[in-house]
């Protein structure tokens, strides 16, 4: 945690933690301010988490959230009654603190010079000149300064982003790309499931992300708020725009945390988990081994979600954990899938049944959490029935594993790339927008249909990076992405169903049947799981290493 002093009475400050409202009451803080809504990071958490803890501690604290980009006059105007109502000293935290920061700047606006108050916030260490502009220009930015151009601008440094960074560099060294990211943290995401089973500890799926991003390419520590796709740029967090040659964007997935009601009051707490963000998937395996008998629960919502054998790998992996310490017979266990099938590829249903059937698994198919009360142990589904009715069930838990809704994210949905459903609007073989022919997407926020999983990204990353070069005229023929997904559905400790596919469902397994059939369990793909695929993805896919993902080209 890092607070940086803007008054004597007001401080910013990047992401807080629950652990650090201690350290903030010790500075002297009596009121805190986020200005970051929920759910824009795997690592964040919730305002409700941070509301409690600060009550706590004696604490006022209070939500404001801003969408990145979108800070106004008039919310600047309320940060500044809230900063004179509030308890004093105040400190007001988003993802950086540029939000809180802006919303102080646009404050000032008729109170301080346009040079105070760009020197008070460049001493603060945020650079917020295209935000002074703004405020000399009657509140108006100036949309004719570019503060950057590069030949390629990727948007996200999740594993899609700095994979296709990386892919590009090997072929081309002289290329000049930025990746804009606002995140310090990097994370094997694929990893939380283990770290929910106690078999990863949660600080080895993250690195710093100055570390990934690959030599020679710039890193902007940024949010993206707006595309300008006719102009060739983009819009960044502090009105700053950065335009491009060519445009990749893959900045993931949105994790709706308040898309099930009562959610994120309970989160963390009263036997409430989720494998889905990375201070959690800790907090599973607790509950796991503490569990001696009574009612789990699983859930999966509507599709499409990141890794859709994710929901049903938590719950494999917690059965065989009771199993092994004999309390599985006092346990009831109960699957809630908003699907219709147990997994999307039937070729490998049938082994997943087996350890349904083994494991006594409840499975109740066509039902979505809806709400939950954590305190009373309830969670509330909406059942859709034969003839298309729904109706409600409620029932008790002793722990519930959740996985909550999940969308492109909101800057995506809101903008020109967009199609009707909010993803991003791709030719799914090109992976090449379909409306502008600048731009291209992969990973989870894009239109086309595949799994969405790191292994999905691992594929699509080498078919842009050429497609990208390809149309800057730096080399020849086109490739074409297939499809293809990877699920290691891990049934049991030691055990993974590897099940591969390309578009419709087509298996596609990468390693000959005698050597491992992905359609039954075996130790081999537990050990691929286990110790091949985490440096595979550190020191292969991340460092543009294609191993087995080198693309086929054809001809244009």
């Amino acid at each position: 945690m890092i607070v940086r002093s803007l008054t004597p009475d007001l401080s910013v400050s990047p992401q807080i933690a629950v652990a650090d409202i201690a350290t903030l009451l010790t500075l002297g803080f009596r009121s805190i301010v986020c200005h970051r809504p929920d759910g824009e990071a795997p690592d964040q958490p919730n305002f409700e988490e941070i509301a409690q803890a600060a009550k706590a501690a004696g604490l006022r604290a209070v939500h404001q959230p801003v969408v990145p980009g979108q800070a106004s006059d008039e919310q600047a105007a309320a940060f500044a009654a809230l900063c004179a109502e509030l308890p004093k000293p105040v400190v007001a935290y988003c993802r950086t603190g540029t939000r809180s920061a802006t919303l102080w700047a646009l404050s000032q606006a008729g109170r301080l010079s346009v040079a105070e108050i760009e020197r008070t916030t460049a001493n603060a260490g945020y650079d917020l000149g295209a935000v002074v502009r703004r405020i000399a220009n009657a509140g108006k930015a100036p949309l004719d300064v570019v503060e950057a151009e590069h030949s390629v601008v990727i948007v996200g440094g999740g594993a899609a982003g700095i994979a296709v960074a990386s892919s590009l560099r090997a072929r081309d060294p002289s290329l000049d790309i930025a990746i804009i990211d606002p995140a310090d943290v990097h994370y094997y995401q694929p990893g939380w499931t283990l770290v929910g089973a106690g078999i990863f500890d949660a600080a080895d799926t993250a690195r710093t992300m100055a570390s990934r991003v690959p030599r020679g390419v710039r890193w902007l520590k940024a949010a993206v708020v707006a595309f300008e796709p006719d102009s060739h740029a983009v819009v960044l967090e502090g009105c700053r725009r950065v335009r491009y040659q060519r445009l990749v964007v893959c900045p993931g997935i949105k994790v709706d945390w308040h898309g099930v009601e009562g959610l994120v009051e309970t989160l963390g707490h009263n036997g409430v988990t989720s494998n889905y963000r990375f201070d959690l998937a800790p907090y599973t395996a607790e509950l796991v081994g503490a569990l001696r008998g009574g009612k789990a629960l699983f859930t999966q919502p509507p599709m499409p979600i990141k890794c859709a054998g994710a929901p049903q790998k938590a719950m494999y992996l917690s059965c065989d954990t009771w199993r092994r310490n004999g309390t599985l017979q006092n346990t009831q266990v109960q699957f809630f899938n908003a699907g219709a099938a147990l997994f999307g590829v039937p070729d490998y249903v049938p082994a997943l049944m087996k350890y349904v059937e083994a494991y006594g698994i409840d499975l109740r198919f066509g039902h979505a959490l809806k709400s939950i009360d954590g305190p009373r142990r309830r969670a509330i589904f909406e059942r859709t029935l034969p003839d298309g009715s729904k109706e409600t069930v409620e029932t008790g838990f002793d722990m519930i594993h959740v996985v909550p809704p999940q969308t492109a994210p909101d800057f995506i949905r809101a903008s020109p790339l967009a199609d009707a459903a909010g993803w991003i609007d791709v030719d799914p073989g090109t992976l090449r927008h379909k409306r502008y022919e600048d731009i291209y997407a992969l990973g989870d926020a894009t239109s086309t249909t595949n799994a969405k999983t790191a292994a999905a990204a691992r594929k699509q990353a080498p078919v842009v990076a050429h497609n990208v070069l390809a149309s800057l005229g730096r080399v020849g023929g086109l490739a074409t992405y297939d499809g293809y997904g990877s699920c290691p559905l891990t049934v049991e400790r030691g055990k993974v169903v590897l099940a591969e596919f390309l578009y419709g469902g087509k298996v596609a397994p990468s390693f000959p049947a005698w050597l491992l059939d992905g359609t039954r369990p075996s130790r081999l793909a537990w050990f691929l799981k286990e110790r091949i695929l985490p440096p595979l993805y550190w020191d292969g896919m991340l460092k543009g290493r294609e191993w087995m993902a080198r693309p086929t080209l054809a001809d244009r």
